[in-house]
């Protein structure tokens, strides 16, 4: 028993190995992967972008003045219109956002993988986003060029510049390039999803649906 005792008190209790780059680097895409379609899931969904107030999409600021006065002059079901619209584009794009997102991932180098790992609840995310931003405008902004024309964006907008133009004495609404518009909202939306869903697989283990994520984020 002597011995026994003094063989338990010289064990040393060690911590889990470090994880190396490699697996950290899967790690942070995977939870990138699981992010972007959770993300792509929520707000592709019928109102996924109009019902929700972090990222719904409403009319640039250069259109205030015109959306103030079509509203005083009781036309602004026009504008709320061409609001609703714009959502819908946004979501139906986000449809088809999920090949292109995955695509990027799958190109990116963590250099400083672990330093993402050790970062904020939203540091994959914004890291994602700072080096991808422009390839995936690039890539998304046919697709949101293509839902907006479905859901005649286009056509609305011009009938309310139309609208202010005849109703407003020396009216003219500025000039607004609708398609990059709503292509940047909708990925800004999508990133801000995007980075709820990785604070949510940093933070709640069972959000962590594979092994990957609960070897790297369960540490």
């Amino acid at each position: 028993m002597k011995t026994l005792a003094v063989s338990l008190a010289g064990l040393v209790v060690l911590g889990a190995a470090p994880l190396s780059e490699s697996t950290t680097a899967s790690g942070l895409k995977e939870a990138l992967r699981v992010a972007t379609e959770r993300a792509v899931q929520s707000t592709s969904k019928a109102n996924g972008f109009l019902d929700n107030p972090e990222i719904r999409i409403g009319l640039p600021g250069k259109l205030s003045a015109v959306a103030t006065a079509m509203r005083g002059i009781g036309m602004g079901a026009q504008v709320d219109e061409l609001e609703v619209a714009m959502n819908r584009a946004a979501e139906k794009a986000a449809g088809e956002a999920t090949p292109v997102f995955v695509d990027a991932i799958q190109q990116m180098g963590f250099q400083d993988a672990r330093g993402i790992l050790s970062g904020g609840d939203t540091a994959a995310t914004q890291y994602f986003e700072k080096t991808t931003t422009e390839p995936l405008r690039a890539r998304f902004e046919p697709i949101v060029a293509q839902a907006m024309k479905s859901v005649g964006v286009t056509k609305l907008y011009d009938q309310l510049v139309g609208s202010y133009t005849s109703a407003v004495p020396f009216g003219s609404a500025p000039k607004l390039d609708l398609n990059r518009y709503v292509t940047d909202e909708t990925l800004d939306g999508l990133f801000t999803v995007v980075g709820e869903e990785e604070k949510t697989i940093r933070t709640n283990p069972s959000a962590r649906a594979t092994d990957i994520l609960k070897q790297v984020f369960g540490r």
